[in-house]
């Protein structure tokens, strides 16, 4: 990794363009120390002109000011045009590109004042005008590539400027639905836990009226207790680590519109419904299952549904309608694998849904709560593929002793 290194506030680079600049315009003051008009005076002035172009970024308009007043003072001494006088276009440039507009503007003014006496003063058998001409011919090309280049260097500014407020919002915009969808997710788990709290209350009623009776079915309905209790209380733990989890922004992934209500929490069993749904709005979705499936934990089995759902969503906005999908559910002891693969093929949509949503966010927020991955991107066949591992709890029924918090 290169670093820029800096030097009086000024990467080291800049500085030395600067120096080498200014060094040319000392060189051809002092070059002609025995030759020129003026001869030590004017290589004196020559070289504070070049010491002034030091400046010219930092300081554009102090430093064309400065250079007027020295070619102010050649002119008055009739010393003509000499060659270190490349240092009064430098800063014609120099102020065109760095400073405001109107300071350009009058640079150019003084400039055209500065071409007229610089030709009144040369000797030669050409008429003063020819020579007026030639130095008006460069000076306004100098002041035009000066323009060109400081509206060029404006417009990357504003590109950047732009650049950087969108990456601001893309990101609040990505804190926000980690958010949203964090506040989702532990409704979601929190109704999981309170199903749960409701079974353990019926078995314990169970077990109090029937303890005498009927102490084989109390028995069994105290394990149903035990069962259900650890099984709310780790629901409600990673309920607690979605909450405390500092947020982190993710890119930003298409809106998606789930058919349930809000407080309403689906399951495995009507996948088949939710399969019809969007059969019915134009997707050709096979579905396979692989494995010996098992009971899931609600909070768990609502991950699973929640990731196919969103699958099957992001492909019917962007693959389109007409496009194929294919679902699958891998069982294995450790874990289950929920994979969705699109062909990408189908008819774009008329009225396209507004960006901005977080589709994938969403998912790798619930995969995340259950220690497990999701990995999405395009297919080498041009469609998009969704994999989410979730690894599956233990058996439950197993005495442990909790650990205290």
């Amino acid at each position: 990794m290169t670093v820029d290194r800096v030097i009086f506030g000024r990467p080291l680079r800049s500085v030395a363009f600067d120096v080498a600049v200014s060094g040319l315009v000392a060189l051809l003051a002092v070059a002609g120390i025995v030759a020129q008009p003026g001869g030590g005076k004017a290589t004196t002035v020559g070289v504070l002109m070049a010491l002034v172009l030091l400046f010219r970024r930092t300081h554009p308009s102090a430093v064309a000011a400065g250079v007027a007043v020295l070619a102010l003072t050649q002119v008055i001494a009739g010393w003509g045009p000499l060659a270190y006088d490349l240092g009064v276009l430098i800063a014609l440039y120099s102020v065109v590109k760095y400073a405001r507009l109107r300071d350009g503007i009058a640079a150019g003014i003084g400039a055209a004042v500065g071409v007229v006496l610089a030709a009144l003063q040369v000797r030669g058998p050409t008429p003063w005008w020819a020579g007026a001409l030639w130095f008006g011919t460069v000076t306004v090309a100098v002041w035009l590539v000066g323009l060109n280049v400081r509206t060029r260097r404006l417009y990357v500014l504003s590109l950047e400027e732009r650049a950087a407020t969108l990456e601001r919002e893309r990101e609040a915009e990505a804190r926000a639905a980690v958010a949203e969808e964090r506040t989702r997710i532990a409704r979601e788990l929190h109704d999981v836990v309170a199903h749960s709290m409701a079974v353990m209350i019926v078995q314990a009623d169970g077990v109090r009226f029937t303890i005498d009776r009927d102490p084989d079915t109390a028995r069994e309905a105290a394990k149903v207790v035990a069962d259900t209790g650890r099984q709310a209380l780790e629901e409600m733990r990673r309920l607690v680590g979605v909450l405390r989890e500092p947020s982190r922004p993710e890119p930003a992934a298409p809106a998606v519109a789930t058919a349930e209500p809000v407080h309403r929490r689906p399951a495995l069993v009507e996948l088949p419904d939710l399969l019809d749904r969007f059969r019915a709005a134009g997707l050709t979705v096979a579905c396979a299952t692989t494995g010996e499936p098992t009971p899931l934990p609600p909070g768990l089995e609502l991950t699973v549904y929640r990731v196919m759902q969103e699958s099957l969503t992001n492909t019917l906005k962007h693959a389109g309608v007409g496009a194929s999908a294919e679902l699958s559910l891998d069982w294995s002891p450790a874990a289950v694998v929920v994979r969705a693969v699109d062909d990408g093929r189908g008819r774009p949509v008329v009225r396209p849904t507004p960006s901005g949503g977080h589709g994938l966010v969403g998912m790798r927020e619930r995969v995340g709560v259950y220690d497990g991955g999701l990995t999405a991107g395009p297919t080498p066949a041009g469609g998009w593929r969704v994999e989410a591992r979730l690894p599956l709890p233990s058996a439950p029924g197993t005495e442990e002793e909790e650990k205290p918090a």
